[in-house]
């Protein structure tokens, strides 16, 4: 059942302006600010972190600058890109160089250092290779005879944005959507997140497909098998490097010999950061524009508006998890039972989520910017990108009967995410 909703009415404690506003979502004044933003982030740790910010602020606002002169409309493949390719290159020829001397000392036959040696050079090049990911088994996947009319819409949509379609889509508890690719011959899986489908209009579900599939069209290297595995190896080479804590003894020597090539190896990764962030951010104002083209302007932007409201859908589904488990286990079966109640109470809350609030969250993501997220412009700047050109017609238009088939083909997955939530599986 949903929280009661009562209005709020106060003077501002800065400007002395009368606020409305309702109990659920925080009271701020639209006059001065007042508590516009209660709950900044924190500060980011780590030179890393504050490199990629960097880029991150500057590459949104100088790219949302050129999308809207039209000076940078199209994806292309620049000199950062090449420069990011070959150090992704050189970085999976370093772990093949790891395999190479693995086997010469065990071919060697250097007795047992050698045998020792040449496990840990092989362990060591297991470790860092590029990994092939398969298909998800902790959640429903859904293949082409699973669920024919779905399928049929983003076939439309990937025709629209001008890429191939998908061959398995995963449903999950997340309030997000994403593409990726598994297994060795790079099949494309969209990842589709159940609570944020459901809040959704049939628009803007298009909408949500177009931008998802404009990354396959745009060649984000960033996400890329060849970048993508580089940046993942050196992560975790950094990870390996960092300082052994409270080291007494033989590790503070140990620490002393990490000191140079946990610098190479922070150095490498963010020089990969500068080659591709310009690119990562520039394919997201791209999905956009697609997104627009193919489910229309209107579309997209309300797509924007619900994702500015992820974090309280999230919390919502957190608080109804909370409420089954503390009715106890017979409650819990019986909330199992009647899973789908879930989804009509998101629904509705979604629906009664007043402007205000949305305008709340534009403020707070142009006062934080890129605090929060390094690989996608602030939703404002996304925003502000859509509502400057002019508008789009959707090419791809929702069908009520196909809607319908969609529906029915989603009920068991559909159900079966929200018992996943209802029993505190909110991690997919």
């Amino acid at each position: 059942m949903s929280a009661a909703v009562e209005e709020t009415t106060q003077p501002c404690p800065e400007c002395g302006t009368e606020i409305r506003g309702d109990n659920r979502f925080t009271l701020w004044c639209a006059t001065c600010d007042w508590n516009v933003d209660p709950g900044e982030p924190q500060p980011e740790t780590g030179r890393l972190d504050r490199a990629e910010r960097t880029l991150a602020r500057r590459h949104g606002e100088q790219l949302l600058a050129e999308m809207l002169s039209g000076t940078d409309a199209q994806p292309r493949r620049d000199a950062s890109a090449v420069i990011a390719t070959a150090l992704a290159l050189t970085v999976h020829v370093g772990t093949l160089a790891f395999a190479v001397a693995g086997v010469w000392c065990l071919a060697a036959g250097w007795g047992g250092a050698g045998m020792v040696a040449g496990l840990v050079l092989l362990l060591l090049a297991w470790a860092f290779a590029p990994k092939f990911r398969a298909l998800p088994h902790d959640r429903p996947v859904l293949l082409r005879g699973d669920a024919p009319e779905l399928f049929a819409l983003v076939d439309e949509v990937a025709r629209a944005v001008g890429t191939r379609s998908v061959h398995a889509i995963a449903v999950d508890g997340s309030v997000n959507a994403a593409v990726t690719t598994y297994g060795v011959r790079g099949r494309r899986l969209l990842v589709l997140g159940m609570p944020l489908w459901e809040v959704l209009t049939p628009e803007e579900r298009i909408a949500l497909f177009g931008h998802e599939l404009a990354h396959y069209a745009n060649g984000d290297t960033r996400n890329g098998l060849l970048v993508g595995t580089a940046a993942r190896t050196l992560h975790l080479w950094h990870h390996i490097l960092q300082p052994l804590p409270n080291s007494s003894g033989i590790e503070i020597f140990v620490n002393a010999l990490y000191v140079v090539p946990r610098l190479l190896v922070g150095g490498l990764l963010a020089l990969l950061a500068r080659l591709t962030s310009r690119a990562g951010i520039r394919a997201e104002y791209l999905a956009d524009r697609l997104a627009a083209r193919t489910a229309s302007t209107q579309a997209a932007v309300g797509l924007m508006d619900r994702l500015l409201i992820a974090g309280s859908l999230d919390l919502r589904l957190r608080t109804e998890a909370n409420r089954a488990a503390l009715r106890g286990p017979e409650s819990v079966r019986r909330a199992n039972a009647h899973a789908d109640d879930l989804w009509a109470v998101l629904t509705a809350y979604a629906s009664s989520i007043p402007e205000h609030e949305y305008e709340r969250q534009r403020r707070v993501g142009a006062r934080r910017g890129h605090q929060v997220d390094t690989t996608h412009p602030p939703t404002h700047l996304r925003r502000a990108s859509l509502l400057a050109h002019v508008p789009e017609p959707a090419t791809v238009t929702p069908q009520t009967r196909r809607t319908e088939l969609i529906a029915a083909e989603l009920a068991p997955v559909r159900t079966e995410v929200a018992r996943r939530l209802l029993r505190g599986d909110l991690d997919d």
